[in-house]
């Protein structure tokens, strides 16, 4: 059997209710040479039912189940039984625009130095729905991605929007299994720290869903997750800055999903407190993430959606 080019591989824990669309947007990607690996980490819901269902109607996907140990360990599983050239991550309540996969391979075909590569995601609302043209979405920089774009404000946001050589992934260490918050930024930061090359395009590929309640909307714990991260590279960045400017994302994070104000505020506090000048930087950026955290709930939800994307 040819192994694919492509190796996707979802974690899953409790995702019964948006675990079968997220397949589906694999399961359109026009370029077909792919193979899904998903593994369920001890859901307790219907999750694991839902993935046998889909698992038996296309012999590309393929299911693994282990007791919960967070998803570091489950995409790292994931990988073991990986085949393809590529590996490209997908969270279980996330989805793909149908050319995701094919832009990602006329990137690394026209640029074979190029190990990692990413693009836009488009913030989508927690309710089942597609990537519409027009959404709010993150920003993509030009060329070759620094340490710092990775550490501080992460370009990639999600890794759903991650497509690494596997040969490259198990160099670098893979994920730290211990790891449930900014694991991400980690894996990139081994990255792109080595002298690797990762690389955006800057077309909207990944639909993310926006969630008050999931693990990715613990702040705090992403915050004390960071400075862990950010003491190991000291050496080769500005700690302080850098805090600076990751508490202004966490405060625009905090912002577009909805949460309490007085969180986006904190993270505006201990922002600028760490430096000011950095935090109040880039523009308006600092000066509106300020000016909507004091007015607190004046500004509609919908509106906060759109501008702190």
């Amino acid at each position: 059997m040819t192994d694919p080019t492509f190796s996707v591989v979802i974690a899953a824990y409790n995702a019964e209710l948006t675990i079968q669309e997220t397949i589906d947007s694999v399961l359109a990607q026009s370029d077909e040479d792919f193979e899904l690996i998903v593994i369920d980490d001890g859901s307790e819901d219907l999750t694991l039912p839902v993935v046998l269902r889909k698992g038996a109607t296309d012999i590309r996907i393929k299911v693994a189940t282990q007791p919960n140990q967070g998803v570091s360990a489950a995409r790292n599983l994931g990988v073991a039984k990986a085949r393809g050239q590529y590996l490209a991550f997908l969270d279980a309540d996330d989805i793909w625009h149908c050319d995701k996969l094919a832009r990602h391979r006329a990137l690394h075909d026209s640029d074979p130095a190029i190990e990692a590569s990413y693009a836009r995601i488009a913030f989508c609302p927690d309710k089942p729905g597609k990537i519409r043209a027009g959404r709010t979405s993150s920003t993509v920089r030009e060329g070759y991605c620094a340490l710092e774009d990775v550490v501080i404000e992460n370009v990639v946001c999600t890794m759903s929007n991650l497509v690494i050589e596997r040969d490259t992934f198990l160099e670098i260490g893979g994920f730290h299994r211990q790891m449930r918050h900014v694991e991400d930024q980690d894996l990139l930061s081994r990255l792109v720290g080595g002298g690797r090359l990762l690389r955006g395009i800057p077309e909207t590929l990944v639909g993310y869903r926006m969630s008050a309640e999931g693990l990715s909307c613990d702040f705090q714990a992403m915050l004390a997750g960071w400075r862990k991260l950010a003491e190991q590279w000291s050496h080769e960045i500005d700690v302080k800055r850098g805090e600076a400017l990751y508490c202004r994302y966490l405060a625009r994070r905090a912002l577009r999903s909805g949460t309490t104000m007085a969180l986006a505020r904190d993270f505006v506090r201990q922002g600028i407190a760490s430096d000011s000048k950095a935090f109040l930087g880039n523009g308006s950026r600092g000066l509106m993430t300020l000016g909507a955290a004091i007015a607190g709930s004046v500004i509609p939800e919908r509106a906060r959606t759109i501008i702190f994307a």
